[in-house]
């Protein structure tokens, strides 16, 4: 089998040039792999409305983005809010088409609650406050630099929070259903282990609420991995493209 495309999805806050550290490795460890980084609605190349968003509408974006680039079989990853994303997108392709789920640091709600039920942390209170409001909202740059960039160096830190976005208040309150989600999807997660956003205590509630979870890597990072641990991720993602051939 040929080596499939590569997917990568942003989280919350983020947009798909988070990921442009991690492309650069990418490309430098394996420049046959053809990866995608996508924008979801409302950042970046992507037009969308924050303030109506749903979690449907972001899966058929990053669905349509995959045809557009006519991309094969593939292995997707998410990062941090991906985890209501990344699922809806596996359950649109079916397991046909997608090799394996990667979710690196996320958050997956059990079936049929929303992050803001079960989110702890120090994020917890901004998106509790924003789904209320119905509001965008944006962390402020202290808590950001707490929750997403503890061991980071000064310059990772500043092209970190260079690159935090508006976010939508109304996909935190969406109860989210994997009803059509495969259960022969393989799915691998990255846990960062010094994370303040999503404790590793967090990361396990979500793999449990997830299932079949049959690989964890541990990473020893922060949440905003993709920033402070670009080669490693590289590495970790061509690993698990190509035992995916």
């Amino acid at each position: 089998m040929a080596l499939p495309d590569l997917v990568l999805v942003h989280g919350g806050e983020h947009a798909g040039d988070c990921w442009d550290l991690t492309v650069a490795e990418l490309r430098r460890q394996a420049p046959q792999l053809r990866t995608l980084a996508v924008d979801l609605p409302g950042r970046g190349r992507t037009p969308g409305n924050l303030g109506t968003a749903t979690i449907g509408e972001w899966v058929d974006s990053v669905v349509a983005d995959i045809e557009a680039e006519g991309l094969g079989d593939i292995v997707i990853a998410g990062h941090s809010m991906a985890g209501v994303t990344v699922p809806g997108v596996v359950a649109k392709l079916g397991s046909a088409r997608v090799r394996e789920m990667v979710f690196a640091a996320a958050f997956v709600p059990p079936q049929g609650q929303a992050i803001v039920d079960t989110l702890g942390g120090p994020l917890a209170v901004f998106a509790r406050y924003a789904a209320r409001g119905g509001r965008s909202f944006k962390v402020p740059g202290l808590a950001a630099q707490y929750a997403f960039c503890n061991g980071m160096t000064r310059q990772q830190r500043r092209l970190t929070l260079s690159k935090l976005y508006t976010e939508s208040a109304r996909i935190g309150a969406e109860p989210v259903d994997r009803s059509g989600l495969p259960d022969d999807v393989p799915r691998t997660w990255i846990l960062t282990t010094r994370d303040r956003a999503l404790s590793q205590k967090s990361q396990r509630a979500s793999m449990a609420a997830l299932g079949g979870v049959e690989d964890v890597i541990p990473i020893d990072a922060c949440h905003d991995v993709m920033f402070s641990h670009p080669e490693l991720l590289a590495q970790i993602l061509v690993e698990r493209c190509r035992l995916r051939e």
